[in-house]
């Protein structure tokens, strides 16, 4: 029997790589004050962002898999999500410029049944990505769009800012905002393919 497949995202990146793979997701926004939630090292705490997100979510639902994610550039040790302004955008290209990050994505999956959460899984992707060195001009251009303003790390691989990233080592999904391979091992591992939820 096919199941609910709910996004607790407001990504349009997300959703569009869910509805590529043949998912026809619900989307509801959790409202989480990302603030709020810490950890030692980024990898942790896009982990906990994710599990937070979708649990959320997962307190408004009856019978539904939800599937959380959040995102984070690590750059130098530095922990970048979205820009605050397009003077921050600027200056995180000055300085990514020629060099390499790692992208963690965490995701959650949580099964609800019932109004409870019966399983809750949660992993995370990490990527390295190698940047470009765009010229002045074509970063202006860049931030005049608006795009990088609405990304972690003020780059994207799936819109305008995919010329300015040479390579990138891991999942390119997972940089985009949501791993579907990772989605589809913690679907198996609740006994379910992925097969199972594509649109009929």
């Amino acid at each position: 029997m096919s199941r609910r497949l709910v996004l607790a995202s407001a990504s349009p990146a997300r959703l569009a790589l869910l509805r590529q793979a043949g998912l026809a997701p619900e989307v509801v926004v959790s409202d989480l004050d990302e603030s709020t939630v810490t950890a030692p090292r980024v990898a942790e705490r896009v982990a906990l962002l994710a599990a937070a997100k979708a649990s959320a979510v997962a307190a408004r639902q009856d019978d539904a898999l939800v599937v959380g994610a959040d995102s984070l550039l690590e750059f130098r040790g530095q922990a970048m999500g979205k820009p605050a302004d397009a003077a921050e955008a600027r200056e995180r290209w000055r300085r990514m410029a020629g060099r390499s990050g790692t992208l963690h994505t965490g995701q959650a999956l949580l099964d609800v049944r019932g109004g409870s959460v019966e399983w809750r899984d949660v992993v995370v992707t990490s990527t390295v990505v190698h940047f470009a060195s765009p010229t002045a001009a074509e970063v202006e251009a860049y931030l005049a769009t608006g795009e990088p303003l609405a990304v972690a790390g003020a780059f994207t691989l799936d819109g305008l800012g995919a010329p300015f990233v040479r390579r990138v080592e891991g999942d390119p999904a997972s940089v985009v905002g949501l791993s579907l391979a990772a989605l589809r091992e913690q679907l198996r591992r609740r006994g379910l393919t992925i097969t199972d939820l594509w649109r009929r």
